[in-house]
C-alpha cells in the first residue's frame, strides 16, 4: 500500500505543470543561448571561410602580378637585381606576404640578403620545406588537368599557410638566376593577424555571452511578471468565485486585448454561475417545499385514519381520497421532473408528424371541463378549424395542457382563461395564444419565468394543477421544436403566453 502511494506521488511529482514565469524565464535563456550559438558558429565557421576566400583572392592578385613582373626581368639585362629590389618592394609593402623564387629543393633564390642602393634590405627567412613540397604537389596536380596552371594557383595548404605556387620551366629564362633547373615563385599569405583578430572575437563573443545572458535573466523575469501578474490577478479572483463569493470583478486595465476579452468571458461566466447558483437554493427550497406538504398531508390523514376514521366508511373515504389526491401530485412532481431531466439531456428524441393542431388543441382542452363544472372556470375558445403543423404530439400535448394549467393558476378572480389559434401575422405561422386575467407579471420577471420552480413575488401560491414545472417544461420542449415563443403582460390586467406553430 505503502509502495503504490510512493509511485503515485511519484507520478505526480513528475507531472507537475510548470508556471508561465518559469516557462518564460526558460524560453528567453533558450533563446539567448540560440542565438549566442549561431553568433559563433558563424564566426568560427562562416567568418573563416569570408576570411579564407578573401584571402585567396587577394593572394592570387599579388601572385599573378608577381609572376608577370618577375617573368619580364628575367629577360632584360641586369635583371638580376631588378627582381631582388621588385621582392623586397613587394613585401615591404604588404606585410603580411613574403615573396620567394626557390629552386626546386625549395632552397632560396631571391631575394638576396644584399642590401639595394635604394635602401631596400630583407634577411631572408628559409621557407617551410614541407610546405613547400605540398604546394608544388598541388601547382603539378593543377598542371596535370590543364597546363595553363602553371602560370600560378592559390593553394591553401593549411589554416596557416595560404600559398600562390608558379612554375618558371628551365630555359624559360635569359637572365643568371643562379640554377640551371625549375624555379618556383612561392607566395605565402601570412594568417597571423586574422587569427588574432578571430581569437579577440572569441574573447568578445564569451564577454557577450555573459552580458546577454544577464540581461535575458533579468528581462525574462521583468516581462514575465508583466504577463503573469493579470493571470494572477483573474486567478485569485476565479478562486473567490469557486468559495461562492459572486462579487468579484474579473475586468480590470489590462495590457492585452487577449485578457481584456477573458476578463469579459469569465464576468459573463460569473454572472451566469450565480443566477445557477441562485435557481439551484430556489430548486431546493421549492422542491423541499412541493414534496414535504403532500408526505405531510398523506402522513396525517393515514394517521387520522387509524386512530379517527377507520371504523366511518364516509370520514374514511375521504381522508383517503386525500392521500390518493397528494399521491397523485407527488406522482405528477417526479414525472414532469424526469421528463424535463430527459428533454434536456437529449436522451428524450422528437417523434415529429403532421398534426391537426385545431383538434389537437380543442383534445387538451377537453382535460380542463371539470374545472369548468366543479369550480366555476371559464375557457373561451377561439380556434379556427384546419390548422396542420408538425412536431412531437406527446410534447406538444405537454406544452398546451402546461400553458392552459398555469392560466387556471394564475387566473383573477372572474376564474376566465381564452385559448386562441389563429395564423400569425408573420407568412407561414400560426400564432397559438392563453390568455388570464391574473395580476400579470412585471418586466423584469418576464426572462425568469420560464425558469424551473419559478414563482411571481406577487403569488407565490400553491398550484391548483401543475407542480411548478409547467413552464420550465413548456420552454424546454418549444426549444427542442426550434419554436417561436412568449408572453405579452401588462401589470394588473392580466398576461397572455403565446406560441408560434410552423404551418404545414
Amino acid at each position: 500500500m505503502k509502495h503504490k502511494a510512493k509511485a503515485a506521488a511519484a507520478r505526480k511529482k513528475h507531472h507537475r505543470a510548470y508556471g508561465i514565469n518559469f516557462i518564460l524565464w526558460v524560453s528567453f535563456l533558450a533563446f539567448a543561448a540560440v542565438i549566442i550559438l549561431l553568433t559563433w558558429l558563424f564566426q568560427t565557421m562562416l567568418l573563416r571561410v569570408f576570411f579564407g576566400a578573401e584571402m585567396t583572392d587577394d593572394l592570387t592578385d599579388i601572385g599573378r602580378e608577381a609572376y608577370d613582373r618577375v617573368g619580364f626581368l628575367m629577360h632584360i639585362p641586369g635583371g638580376e637585381d631588378e627582381i631582388n629590389k621588385y621582392i623586397v618592394q613587394t613585401m615591404n609593402e604588404n606585410s603580411l606576404v613574403t615573396l620567394y623564387l626557390l629552386d626546386t629543393s625549395g632552397g632560396i633564390l631571391y631575394p638576396t640578403e644584399d642590401v639595394d642602393p635604394d635602401g631596400y634590405g630583407f634577411v631572408a627567412e628559409k621557407p617551410d620545406v614541407a610546405v613547400f613540397r605540398r604546394a608544388v604537389s598541388f601547382l603539378n596536380d593543377a598542371i596535370a588537368k590543364d597546363e595553363s596552371a602553371a602560370r600560378g594557383v592559390a593553394a591553401v595548404v593549411s589554416n596557416e599557410n595560404y600559398v600562390y605556387i608558379a612554375r618558371y620551366p628551365a630555359g624559360a629564362y635569359a637572365v643568371d638566376m643562379n640554377t640551371t633547373g625549375d624555379i618556383y615563385l612561392y607566395v605565402n599569405y601570412s594568417t597571423q593577424i586574422a587569427e588574432a583578430a578571430l581569437g579577440s572575437m572569441r574573447v568578445q563573443l564569451v564577454a557577450i555571452a555573459v552580458i546577454v545572458i544577464f540581461l535575458a535573466l533579468v528581462l525574462s523575469a521583468l516581462l514575465s511578471l508583466w504577463l503573469t501578474k493579470p493571470i494572477k490577478r483573474i486567478t485569485r479572483a476565479a478562486k473567490r468565485m469557486a468559495a461562492g463569493d459572486f462579487s468579484v470583478n474579473f475586468k480590470g486595465e489590462y495590457s492585452y486585448a487577449e485578457m481584456d476579452a477573458l476578463a469579459e468571458t469569465l464576468d459573463y461566466a460569473k454572472e451566469e454561475i450565480g443566477k445557477s447558483d441562485e435557481l439551484q437554493k430556489e430548486v431546493l427550497a421549492n422542491v423541499t417545499h412541493d414534496l414535504k406538504t403532500p408526505l405531510t398531508m398523506i402522513k396525517a390523514y393515514a394517521s387520522m385514519i387509524q386512530e379517527i376514521s377507520g371504523s366511518d366508511p364516509e370520514k374514511r373515504a375521504k381522508h383517503t381520497q386525500v392521500i390518493i389526491d397528494e399521491s397523485d401530485r407527488l406522482t405528477s412532481l417526479v414525472n414532469d421532473i424526469l421528463n424535463i431531466s430527459k428533454i434536456r439531456s437529449g436522451m428524450d428524441t422528437l417523434k415529429l408528424r403532421r398534426i391537426n393542431l385545431s383538434d389537437f388543441i380543442r383534445t387538451v382542452l377537453e382535460r380542463f371541463e371539470y374545472l369548468v363544472e366543479t369550480q366555476g372556470y371559464t375557457i373561451a375558445c377561439d380556434i379556427e378549424d384546419g390548422f396542420y403543423t408538425e412536431g412531437d404530439v406527446e410534447k406538444l400535448e405537454q406544452v398546451v395542457y402546461n400553458l392552459v394549467g398555469n392560466a387556471v393558476n394564475y387566473t383573477g378572480e372572474d376564474k376566465k382563461i381564452a385559448v386562441g389559434l389563429h395564423r400569425a401575422a408573420e407568412k407561414g405561422l400560426l400564432r397559438f395564444t392563453v390568455t388570464d386575467t391574473g395580476k400579470g407579471i412585471p418586466e423584469e420577471e418576464r426572462a425568469t419565468i420560464w425558469d424551473r420552480y419559478y414563482r411571481s413575488a406577487e403569488t407565490h401560491k400553491r398550484p391548483i394543477k401543475g407542480t411548478g414545472l409547467g413552464l420550465s417544461i413548456v420552454k424546454t420542449v418549444l426549444l427542442k421544436h426550434d419554436f417561436k415563443f412568449g408572453v405579452e403582460s401588462e401589470v394588473g390586467k392580466g398576461s397572455t403566453f403565446y406560441v408560434l406553430f410552423p404551418e404545414k
